[in-house]
C-alpha cells in the first residue's frame, strides 16, 4: 500500500495503476461497515483508494469534533491488511487552501432532517467529496446507506456538476443486536451501548412516526427526527453517554 500524506505528490505521482479505480473516502476509526465499502471496491475494481481526513467544515458543534474518535495507526495496518491500493491522507490545509472561501450548496434536501439540526453540516460534506473527487478522479465511489441522505445529496451532485464517476449505495452493516456500525459508537458508555439497540427496534415497528418518537423519549433518547420519505424511515436521536453521542439510522419499509 503507498501511503500519502500530500494531496500534491499524489496528483503529479505516476501511479502504476490499470483498469477502473474504485475510491472510499472516510473519517478514520475504521470499522466493519468501512471494511464493507472496501472489500467491495476490491471486489469491482483492479485498484482501490482509500482517504482518511476528519472533515471540520462538517460538523456543527466544535465538541463533536473534539471528540471523533481517531485511531490511525490501527487504520493503516487494516487497510494494508485489506490489499487497498493506495491511502490519502490529508491536512485542512492541503484540503482547504481557500480556508473554506469556496463551498458546494445544495437549497432543497441539505436542509431536511439531518440538514435542520445540523448547520451548515452537508455544505462541508459535499464541499469535501466534491474535493476529493477531483482529486482521486475514480471511476466508482463507495458510500453507506446508514447515511442515505447523504448518499441522496452526494448521488446528485454527481449527476448536477457531470461527473464522471458512479456513485454506489452499500447496505448498512450492523451489529448483531441491530445497531448500525458508526466510528461514533466507539464513544457509548456501557449503560448507552446496551440502550442504544432500541433506536433500531422501535424504528422497525409498525407504530407511525409520531408514536415511535414518544417512545424513543419514553427510552431517554433526545429525539432530533423520525421521518418516513423516499420509502424509508429516517430517525436521529442523541443517547447521553460522555460525551452525548448522535446516533442516526434509516431502514427501507415494506408494504
Amino acid at each position: 500500500m503507498i501511503v500519502f500524506d500530500s494531496i500534491r505528490e499524489f496528483m503529479r505521482t505516476e501511479l502504476p495503476l490499470e483498469g477502473s479505480l474504485g475510491f472510499v473516502p472516510t473519517m478514520g476509526a475504521l470499522h466493519e461497515g468501512h471494511r464493507s465499502l472496501i472489500q467491495r471496491s476490491l471486489k469491482e475494481n483492479q485498484s482501490t483508494v482509500v482517504s482518511i481526513f476528519i472533515n471540520p467544515t462538517q460538523f456543527d458543534r466544535a465538541e463533536d469534533l473534539k471528540e471523533y474518535p481517531e485511531s490511525l495507526s490501527k487504520d493503516k495496518e487494516q487497510l494494508n491488511s485489506l490489499g487497498v491500493d493506495l491511502l490519502l491522507i490529508p491536512t485542512f490545509e492541503q484540503m482547504y487552501p481557500d480556508t473554506f472561501r469556496y463551498e458546494v450548496t445544495e437549497k432543497e434536501l441539505s436542509s431536511e432532517m439531518c440538514g435542520a439540526y445540523r448547520s451548515g453540516h452537508f455544505t462541508g460534506v459535499l464541499t469535501v467529496v466534491m474535493k476529493l473527487l477531483n482529486i482521486v478522479r475514480p471511476n466508482r465511489a463507495y458510500f453507506g446507506e446508514k447515511d442515505y441522505q447523504q448518499y441522496l445529496l452526494i448521488r446528485d451532485m454527481v449527476e448536477a456538476f457531470f461527473l464522471d464517476v458512479d456513485i454506489i449505495a452499500c447496505p448498512t452493516v450492523r451489529d448483531p443486536d441491530g445497531l448500525a456500525l458508526s466510528s461514533r459508537n466507539l464513544n457509548l458508555s456501557g449503560s448507552a451501548r446496551v440502550k442504544a439497540p432500541k433506536l433500531h427496534e422501535l424504528m422497525r415497528s409498525k407504530s407511525s412516526d409520531n408514536e415511535v418518537r414518544l417512545e424513543l423519549a419514553k427510552e431517554g433518547f433526545e429525539v432530533e427526527y423520525v421521518q418516513t420519505k423516499f420509502g424509508r424511515r429516517f430517525v436521529a436521536a442523541r443517547i447521553a453517554s460522555h460525551p452525548a453521542v448522535r446516533l442516526i439510522d434509516n431502514i427501507a419499509l415494506t408494504a
